[in-house]
């Protein structure tokens, strides 16, 4: 049996950001770091609203912003 795919919700918890939906190989676990719309995060709460069924799960991460990706020194 192959690997689930998990659509991911991730909602920015410290800034006005619209968040996004994104597809993924991997279950998203705490700690985890992400980048979307030009922006590092780093995932600091999941729940799993769907388990995997059919190949395919539903997960909800919050995350916290990290820095902007191209502006580490």
């Amino acid at each position: 049996m192959s690997e689930p795919v998990y659509k991911v919700s991730y909602v920015v918890a410290d800034i006005k950001h619209p968040g996004a939906i994104i597809n993924s190989d991997q279950k998203v676990e705490v700690g985890d770091e992400v980048t979307f719309d030009g922006q590092r995060f780093v995932v600091i709460e999941v729940e799993e609203l769907m388990p995997p069924i059919g190949g395919f799960g539903l997960l909800h991460a919050t995350v916290r912003m990290l820095e902007p990706v191209g502006t580490h020194k």
